[in-house]
């Protein structure tokens, strides 16, 4: 898996050169990246998605909804620019994926 995560990574990394244009960031922060790593997405979608848990991209969760793509998490999760003794609201919780990454950048997340 950790060959996977690393692939993941690269692949956040690059797509955020590659964007640089519009978003106005060439590189996340550390600590979101170190978020993304750390959180297992695996844990998050269906066993039927399992093999597609590390690649870049949405995945369904059922009831017509999807897990965001790794690359969109960590550019909402860098423009929040948290700090460790911050609070987050989060609206539209889904699967959970967002709120767990934010879970470690923030003292508390109220999600819903």
């Amino acid at each position: 898996m950790d060959k996977a995560i690393d692939q993941l990574i690269h692949e956040i990394e690059q797509d955020c050169k590659n964007t640089a244009i519009s978003t106005g960031r060439a590189k996340f922060s550390k600590k979101v990246m170190t978020a993304i790593r750390n959180v297992e997405r695996d844990q998050f979608i269906p066993a039927v998605e399992q093999a597609y848990a590390y690649q870049n991209r949405p995945l369904p969760i059922g009831y017509s909804q999807t897990i965001s793509q790794p690359y969109i998490v960590a550019l909402m999760t860098d423009f929040l620019d948290t700090k460790p003794g911050g609070n987050v609201l989060e609206i539209g919780t889904g699967s959970g994926y967002q709120a767990a990454v934010l879970s470690s950048l923030v003292k508390e997340i109220y999600s819903n």
